[in-house]
Formats: C-alpha cells, sequence, structure tokens
C-alpha cells in the first residue's frame, strides 16, 4: 500500500515538472495552471523546510543561504 502511494507521489511530482518545462515553451492554459500550482507547491515545501531547519536550529526567521 504505502509502494503505491508513493509511486503515486513519484508520478505527480515528474507529471509537474513536466508541466513547468512545457509552460515555460508556451504550453496550453491548463499546462500553465498546473504548473503554477507546482511552483507554488515547492515554494512551500521549501519555506517548510527552512522553518523546520531553523526551529531545530535554535534560530528563528530566515537564514541567509
Amino acid at each position: 500500500m504505502a509502494l503505491l502511494i508513493l509511486s503515486g507521489v513519484l508520478v505527480l511530482a515528474v507529471g509537474g515538472c513536466v508541466c513547468v518545462v512545457w509552460a515555460a515553451r508556451g504550453g496550453p492554459r491548463w499546462v500553465r495552471a498546473v504548473a503554477t500550482v507546482t511552483l507554488a507547491a515547492g515554494e512551500l515545501v521549501r519555506r517548510s523546510s527552512r522553518t523546520n531547519r531553523n526551529s531545530s536550529l535554535g534560530r528563528g526567521g530566515d537564514s541567509a543561504d
């Protein structure tokens, strides 16, 4: 069951990346919408991991990467 869920997540991630590349080359409207959602989700994950890393180090706020 876990393998099925991880496979689904992998397919969604790869599909999102394909849409980002396709949208950069001027794809249809739905591809641009999927690319926007993919990039926003990536940004949320990046900010979440940065916040978790800072809190585990005992520091607050954003660090200079």
